[in-house]
């Protein structure tokens, strides 16, 4: 029998099993709550995209090296160039063949010159290899970041897939006990159940308890609580607030 297009009576013990079905559902809510909010799920974003960070900086740092690497190379070429350009003028000078005052003036000016060159140079080398120390120096501290980055992930996976294992069996106990329970209720009562747990955003059914209805916790008037207690044990009774099936027993102070 059916009314208002909810189920009009059923046996009191199917109702009070509602009780238990509602805890079991409210159970299965929790949980889903706890998975869609887990810390680990946040540690892990937090480690992928720390580490995403630090691998760009390494890449970038890699190729600063790279440079000036290739900056220091290139100016130790120089520096040897003249150099050797300097020594052979050098030992034209001191070897004496050269006789003619003029050539002698301009060959010692050019190696006074390439002498200034090469210390100029070779200061800039030496800033160059400063630099290439600093780059470096900086890699290698992205490098350990990088790899201290890499250990976290690889922990922060791990909680992740202990905590959603322990969640996956929290729940699979949890649908087989509310299979279980569901299965001791008539199927219309069930369905009825079903609809208003669905329209009412997971309150299907409360207690009734000491005059006050457990899904929307408020008192019930003094009216409907009379026509209550007059209403027969199997009668299915919804709350005029929350619509959710009102479960009577021996605490809803009848």
């Amino acid at each position: 029998m059916h009314h208002n297009g909810c189920v009009a009576t059923a046996d009191p013990f199917a109702q009070m099993r509602l009780l238990d079905l509602q805890a079991a559902d409210t159970h299965l809510a929790q949980i889903a709550h706890r998975r869609a909010s887990l810390s680990e799920v946040v540690r892990l974003r937090e480690c992928e995209s720390a580490l995403q960070r630090v691998r760009t900086l390494v890449i970038a740092g890699e190729t600063e090296v790279s440079d000036r690497e290739r900056e220091v190379r290139k100016m130790e070429l120089d520096v040897e160039q003249v150099r050797l350009r300097a020594a052979k003028d050098q030992e034209l000078l001191d070897g004496g063949s050269i006789a003619n005052p003029k050539q002698l003036e301009d060959l010692t000016h050019e190696v006074a010159s390439l002498r200034r060159r090469q210390e100029s140079l070779e200061d800039e080398e030496l800033a160059l290899m400063e630099q290439l120390e600093d780059a470096r120096t900086s890699l290698a501290e992205l490098q350990a970041q990088r790899a201290t980055l890499d250990v976290e992930l690889i922990d922060a996976r791990e909680a992740l897939a202990r905590v959603e294992h322990e969640l996956d069996d929290e729940e699979s106990h949890a649908r087989r006990h509310r299979d279980t329970v569901a299965a001791e209720i008539p199927a219309d009562l069930l369905r009825a159940y079903e609809r208003i747990r669905e329209e009412t955003g997971g309150v299907g059914a409360a207690l009734l308890q000491h005059g006050r209805c457990g899904g929307c916790r408020l008192q019930i008037n003094p009216n409907e609580m009379a026509r209550i207690k007059a209403a027969p044990s199997n009668e299915v009774l919804r709350c005029e607030e929350c619509r959710c099936i009102m479960v009577r027993t021996g605490e809803s102070g009848l």
